[in-house]
């Protein structure tokens, strides 16, 4: 129950909650992956069970497909979705113009798919994930597997010649194999600790190749929903420029808070 949840689980859930109040029947929704959008897909799944709500949901990774069916939540390919009204997902880092890090849960490429096949981003998070500027989170950079070092060292003369601070990279491992993705590559992160220019910074990423994708999301976010443990949202649209407060009261249903970190 919300009383044995840590602040930050807390924080994950108000925004989770209020971004779902975004939803209307009859909705075309993709479904992000991470702790805090497994939150949204349970908060998601009251709604349809308490409220008759009529959705259908693209998953961004075969967890967040196998939670959503779980619950109840009808699932399809983008394929057959085609076209979405709404995206609800998470992210690692967010800066003041809404740009983002994105892929700790080695799921960007589907991710950055299905958030530009949306009409709108709302990207959930807690407090901590607010930066004044992006990189202190390592940036991830799906990679084919065929020729990978190769790649990497690509990557990492590139960087040479960008504005970032340093220029590690590594290979994201599962155990003593490499990470692979649900698309079948791997994810080099790249430990820059700042990035100076975002926008230059992904461009040059996806002319290298032998690159998939990166985890710099930039200007797909539409609006930002930050939880508080105490209750509190706040919610900035960088559309209207608008920003404001409310709060999330606590009282899901004994279902919701089962197993939230599946």
């Amino acid at each position: 129950m919300p009383a044995e949840l840590s602040p930050i689980d807390k924080a994950k859930f108000v925004a989770a909650k209020r971004a779902v109040a975004y939803v209307e029947s009859g909705m075309k929704l993709g479904l992000g992956t991470g702790s805090t959008a497994a939150w949204m897909v349970r908060c998601l799944a009251e709604r349809v069970q308490n409220e008759g709500l009529k959705v259908v949901g693209v998953p961004t990774s075969t967890r967040t497909a196998e939670l959503a069916r779980s619950l109840g939540i009808q699932v399809v390919s983008l394929d057959e979705a085609k076209w979405l009204d709404l995206t609800i997902d998470g992210a690692d880092e967010i800066d003041p113009q809404l740009n983002l890090i994105k892929g700790g849960g080695a799921a960007l490429l589907q991710e950055k798919i299905v958030a530009t096949a949306s009409d709108r981003m709302i990207v959930i998070a807690d407090a901590a994930k607010e930066v004044a500027q992006l990189g202190a989170f390592p940036l991830p950079v799906e990679v084919i597997p065929f020729g990978w070092q190769t790649t990497k060292a690509l990557i990492e003369e590139t960087l040479v010649s960008l504005d970032v601070l340093n220029r590690e990279a590594t290979l994201r491992m599962n155990g003593d194999k490499p990470l692979v993705t649900d698309e079948a590559n791997y994810i080099i992160d790249l430990h820059l600790k700042r990035i100076g220019n975002p926008r230059q910074l992904a461009l040059v990423l996806n002319q290298i190749p032998g690159v998939v994708e990166n985890g710099l999301f930039i200007d797909i976010c539409d609006v930002v929903v930050i939880g508080h443990g105490d209750g509190r949202v706040q919610l900035r649209d960088i559309n209207d420029g608008s920003a404001r407060e409310d709060r999330v009261e606590f009282a899901p249903t004994d279902n919701i808070f089962a197993d939230p970190d599946a």
